[in-house]
């Protein structure tokens, strides 16, 4: 089920596609939107997100078995995000949670929460958890690092050194969005991120991906936890040291009209634009002080000083390093 956001009625308000569809990509004036969020004013609308609860006395332990991350004793309050992997060590769902004291309530990609719901029911077993989809009842809503906005009172609050998400009644949006404005798209969220290296399901991510490729591992997996579907596989790269591809931070030519999209191949330069991909680009964006930026997934042989080109214009791109090969 997806939502249209109240919030597409504000002013300049012009809607996202893709795996944003139903909230705004920006509302008139993307390069202000960015220096607003980077000095922590405003807020992301971020309502498309799927919203999950699960409550019960076992809830902390129960995910301890299912997810990467240690969880059986988070405190309340503490946030954490981790991932649910196949069998194969292969990444399905990224969920970023935090616990109240009597429900974990997490927000995961959109569309996203009926698969991860449907997973978790058929591990409930005689576990005493109960499970909810919240994603009608609760919009999240992002507060950048350095905000002074107050949430209402008993909201549930998720603090990360990125910011504040709040898990919002959607009865309550618009009025927050009165009192917290300016309202900033998610273009602008969306460009800091990849700023600051950070993957996302679906767009870092296909259906081979594993947690080592995406420096995952520093944030979503604790390498020093019990069995969880996976695990064999995360410990065994790790021991090894060789995932088979690896996240790089993309500084494209600004001359370009057009910059590389999701999807679109990237090549060494010196094999030219007709050579052997050896990654894609997996998020763009043109940031307000830094320019066109990219975040991609390249072969982990790639030496880390190789030119690159990117997309079908052969964009040149200078690469960072954001997982050591």
């Amino acid at each position: 089920m997806s939502f249209n956001s109240p919030l597409l009625s504000l002013p300049g308000a012009v809607a996202a596609e893709g795996p944003d569809e139903g909230v705004a990509a920006h509302y008139g004036d993307l390069f202000r939107e960015q220096r607003a969020l980077a000095d922590g004013t405003g807020f992301v609308d971020l309502s498309h997100r799927g919203v999950l609860a699960v409550s019960g006395e076992d809830r902390l332990s129960w995910l301890h078995l299912l997810l990467t991350q240690h969880v059986s004793e988070l405190p309340p309050g503490r946030a954490t995000e981790a991932l649910v992997l196949s069998a194969n060590g292969h990444v399905e769902h990224a969920l970023y949670l935090v616990d109240d004291g009597e429900t974990v309530w997490c927000h995961t990609e959109p569309g996203t929460q009926a698969d991860l719901i449907a997973y978790l029911e058929s591990m409930r077993f005689f576990y005493r958890v109960e499970i909810a989809d919240r994603t009608e009842e609760y919009a999240v809503v992002h507060l950048p690092a350095g905000s002074i906005v107050q949430p209402p009172e008993g909201t549930v609050v998720r603090e990360t050194p990125h910011g504040r998400d709040l898990f919002l009644p959607r009865t309550s949006l618009k009025s927050f969005a009165d009192a917290a404005a300016p309202a900033i798209g998610v273009l602008a969220y969306e460009a800091l991120r990849v700023e600051d290296h950070r993957p996302r399901l679906g767009m870092e991510t296909d259906h081979r991906t594993i947690p080592h490729e995406l420096g995952w591992l520093e944030t979503a997996v604790h390498l020093d936890k019990g069995c969880y579907r996976g695990q064999e596989t995360v410990a065994r790269v790790n021991n090894l040291g060789k995932p088979p591809r690896r996240l790089v931070f993309l500084h494209l030519d600004g001359s370009e009209v057009r910059i590389p999209v999701h999807g679109d191949p990237v090549r060494r330069a010196e094999d030219g634009p007709e050579g052997r991909p050896v990654g894609f680009v997996t998020t763009s964006a043109r940031h307000h002080e830094l320019g066109p930026i990219a975040l991609a997934l390249v072969k982990r042989n790639v030496p880390v000083d190789a030119p690159l080109i990117a997309g079908e214009d052969a964009t040149a791109a200078a690469q960072e390093v954001v997982v050591a090969p």
